[in-house]
Protein backbone atom coordinates (compact mmCIF):
# COMPACT_ATOMS: atom_id res chain seq x y z
CA UNK A 1 0.00 0.00 0.00
CA UNK A 2 1.38 3.22 -0.83
CA UNK A 3 0.90 6.83 0.51
CA UNK A 4 -1.30 7.83 -2.43
CA UNK A 5 -3.48 4.65 -1.22
CA UNK A 6 -3.76 5.39 1.82
CA UNK A 7 -4.46 9.33 1.84
CA UNK A 8 -8.83 9.98 1.52
CA UNK A 9 -9.64 12.25 -1.15
CA UNK A 10 -10.73 15.63 -0.08
CA UNK A 11 -13.16 17.83 -1.48
CA UNK A 12 -11.72 21.61 -1.72
CA UNK A 13 -9.64 23.05 -4.82
CA UNK A 14 -6.26 23.23 -3.30
CA UNK A 15 -6.24 20.07 -1.62
CA UNK A 16 -7.86 18.27 -5.08
CA UNK A 17 -4.58 20.10 -6.71
CA UNK A 18 -2.59 18.92 -4.26
CA UNK A 19 -3.50 15.21 -4.89
CA UNK A 20 -3.51 15.67 -8.37
CA UNK A 21 -0.29 16.29 -8.18
CA UNK A 22 0.58 13.54 -5.57
CA UNK A 23 -0.73 11.30 -7.60
CA UNK A 24 1.20 12.43 -11.06
CA UNK A 25 4.67 12.54 -8.79
CA UNK A 26 3.66 9.19 -7.42
CA UNK A 27 3.05 7.95 -10.83
CA UNK A 28 6.26 9.09 -12.22
CA UNK A 29 8.33 7.68 -9.22
CA UNK A 30 7.14 4.41 -9.72
CA UNK A 31 8.11 4.28 -13.31
CA UNK A 32 11.73 5.25 -12.78
CA UNK A 33 13.99 2.41 -12.40
CA UNK A 34 17.51 2.49 -10.49
CA UNK A 35 19.96 0.51 -12.24
CA UNK A 36 21.09 -2.68 -10.88
CA UNK A 37 25.11 -1.38 -10.88
CA UNK A 38 24.62 2.26 -10.54
CA UNK A 39 26.08 2.03 -6.71
CA UNK A 40 28.83 -0.43 -8.34
CA UNK A 41 29.14 2.09 -11.28
CA UNK A 42 29.80 5.51 -8.86
CA UNK A 43 32.04 3.79 -6.36
CA UNK A 44 34.16 2.88 -9.26
CA UNK A 45 33.98 6.26 -10.46
CA UNK A 46 34.84 7.68 -7.40
CA UNK A 47 37.91 5.47 -6.55
CA UNK A 48 39.42 6.16 -9.59
CA UNK A 49 39.09 10.27 -9.12
CA UNK A 50 40.75 9.14 -6.04
CA UNK A 51 43.54 7.60 -7.09
CA UNK A 52 44.14 10.16 -9.36
CA UNK A 53 44.30 12.64 -7.28
CA UNK A 54 46.92 10.90 -5.10
CA UNK A 55 48.99 10.16 -7.99
CA UNK A 56 49.13 13.57 -9.41
CA UNK A 57 49.46 14.90 -5.24
CA UNK A 58 52.92 12.47 -5.67
CA UNK A 59 54.23 13.50 -8.60
CA UNK A 60 54.10 17.38 -7.60
CA UNK A 61 55.84 16.45 -4.31
CA UNK A 62 58.58 14.59 -6.28
CA UNK A 63 58.29 17.32 -8.84
CA UNK A 64 58.92 20.25 -6.20
CA UNK A 65 61.29 17.91 -3.86
CA UNK A 66 64.06 17.61 -7.16
CA UNK A 67 63.63 20.88 -8.25
CA UNK A 68 64.37 22.20 -4.62
CA UNK A 69 67.16 19.59 -4.32
CA UNK A 70 68.99 20.70 -8.02
CA UNK A 71 68.27 24.53 -7.15
CA UNK A 72 70.22 23.74 -3.83
CA UNK A 73 73.15 21.87 -6.07
CA UNK A 74 72.74 24.49 -8.25
CA UNK A 75 73.24 27.55 -5.92
CA UNK A 76 76.36 25.40 -3.89
CA UNK A 77 77.97 25.44 -7.14
CA UNK A 78 77.70 28.76 -7.86
CA UNK A 79 80.83 29.48 -4.50
CA UNK A 80 83.39 31.35 -5.72
CA UNK A 81 85.86 28.79 -6.59
CA UNK A 82 89.44 31.00 -5.30
CA UNK A 83 89.94 30.01 -1.40
CA UNK A 84 89.16 33.30 -0.40
CA UNK A 85 90.80 35.37 2.51
CA UNK A 86 90.54 32.40 5.41
CA UNK A 87 92.43 29.77 3.33
CA UNK A 88 94.96 31.83 1.62
CA UNK A 89 98.09 30.63 3.59
CA UNK A 90 100.65 28.20 2.74
CA UNK A 91 100.73 26.47 6.59
CA UNK A 92 97.97 25.16 8.60
CA UNK A 93 96.59 27.06 11.87
CA UNK A 94 97.60 24.26 13.70
CA UNK A 95 101.64 24.46 12.83
CA UNK A 96 101.78 27.61 14.82
CA UNK A 97 104.49 27.86 16.87
CA UNK A 98 106.38 30.06 19.18
CA UNK A 99 110.08 30.61 18.77
CA UNK A 100 112.78 33.04 20.05
CA UNK A 101 112.46 35.05 23.42
CA UNK A 102 109.43 36.56 24.43
CA UNK A 103 110.81 39.81 22.76
CA UNK A 104 111.17 38.07 19.69
CA UNK A 105 108.22 36.55 18.73
CA UNK A 106 106.97 35.18 15.67
CA UNK A 107 104.56 33.08 14.10
CA UNK A 108 105.38 30.09 12.03
CA UNK A 109 102.67 29.03 9.44
CA UNK A 110 100.51 32.20 10.09
CA UNK A 111 97.67 32.52 7.39
CA UNK A 112 99.87 35.45 5.75
CA UNK A 113 102.73 33.16 5.96
CA UNK A 114 105.07 35.83 7.60
CA UNK A 115 105.65 36.73 10.80
CA UNK A 116 103.80 39.23 12.90
CA UNK A 117 105.99 42.59 13.60
CA UNK A 118 107.73 43.28 16.57
CA UNK A 119 106.26 44.93 19.93
CA UNK A 120 108.34 48.27 20.18
CA UNK A 121 110.19 48.57 23.40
Amino acid sequence: MTYRDATPPRGTGADRTERELREALSALADGVQAAPDAYRTARGEWLRRERRRRLVLAVLVAVVFALATLIGLWVLNQAPADPGVIFSGTGSPAAVSITGSPADVSLTGSPTGGSLPRPHP
